[in-house]
């Protein structure tokens, strides 16, 4: 029963994944981002790791998102224009994706040794304690450096949104 659910909602991941980058209008990308950290919150708790699930849903389907609804209402983004795509673009797009989902493949085999195979429910290092000394000792600088890379990105967004009122 665990492989049937990891397999649904490991399929929904990847199509609203697909759906982030298709779609033309950046609220609808956005819904089908919160598709994606929803699948992901079930997929740890499938894994065991309820704490990770529910960090997972209130902070990236949470606030994460709302943080992103709010910049694309204040840069007011429309749909995107669809322009005519290369002729070379169409022929040759998908057998290269292919290629390189194959190479892809390939050098994770190669690269990577066989390990166990997971067993549902049997991971045991998701607790907050775990969670809370990982991100407040080795990960401090990646942490902190990231959230400054928000605080940019947040200014940069008011900037440009203030900009064009004027």
């Amino acid at each position: 029963m665990d492989v049937i659910l990891f397999l649904i909602f490991a399929v929904i991941a990847v199509v609203c994944g697909i759906n982030v980058v298709v779609q033309t209008h950046p609220i609808s990308s956005a819904i089908s981002l919160i598709g994606v950290m929803g699948s992901l919150a079930v997929l740890y708790l499938l894994l065991g790791a309820e704490f990770l699930a529910a960090a997972q849903v209130i902070v990236y389907a949470g606030a994460v998102m709302v943080l992103f609804v709010f910049v694309i209402m204040l840069l007011n983004a429309g749909a995107e224009t669809r322009r005519g795509r290369s002729l070379l673009a169409q022929l040759l797009g998908i057998p290269l994706l292919l290629v390189f989902l194959g190479l892809m493949a390939y050098f994770a085999q190669r690269l990577f040794p066989a390990t166990a195979m997971v067993r549902f429910g049997a991971f045991r290092g998701g607790t907050a304690l775990d969670v809370g000394e990982a991100l407040f000792t080795r990960f401090l600088l990646p942490f902190e450096v990231v959230s400054v890379l928000i605080l940019i990105a947040i200014l940069g967004a008011v900037v440009l949104a203030r900009k064009e009122l004027d």
